[in-house]
């Protein structure tokens, strides 16, 4: 789906068992930079503080990761971000796509040691730095932006 007729910022989620990683745009849909995490419990929780993320960065368009095989195909942990997905649709009222987040984690991990972190501090920022690749991912394919 083409979502370039879209202003404002883009949020971005990556879904993790313990943590769902969080980054945003700039308002022109140029850059991801990462904005936090927000702790997994029971999934109204977690959609009231992603809404409340949306609305107080003045959100247009959500992105969530979507894991899917390397083969391509929607394995369980694809069809429990799609399961969210629809979920925070219904809460927010604004657009929520999928978009395909292979590796991104794998990405994050890399990009983190190359910087230096330890072990204890990748784990603590791993899941907002996925979150901030599969945005950028999103944003460099164009998707986000508006047409010229």
């Amino acid at each position: 789906m083409d979502h370039s007729t879209g202003s404002g910022r883009i949020l971005g989620l990556d879904l993790g068992d313990a943590r769902i990683g969080v980054a945003i745009s700039d308002p022109d849909r140029r850059l991801a930079v990462p904005l936090g995490t927000v702790q997994v419990g029971r999934p109204p929780g977690e959609l009231r503080a992603i809404a409340g993320l949306a609305k107080e960065n003045d959100v247009t368009l959500v992105v969530v990761g979507h894991p899917l095989l390397l083969s391509g195909k929607a394995g369980a942990r694809a069809r429990l971000a799609e399961e969210f997905g629809e979920a925070l649709r219904a809460v927010l009222g604004i657009p929520v796509v999928l978009h395909d987040e292979r590796l991104s984690t794998v990405a994050a991990e890399r990009g983190l040691r190359e910087a230096g972190a330890t072990g204890r501090d990748r784990r603590k920022v791993v899941d907002r730095s996925a979150a901030t690749v599969t945005l950028q991912s999103f944003l460099d394919e164009g998707k986000g932006r508006p047409s010229r």
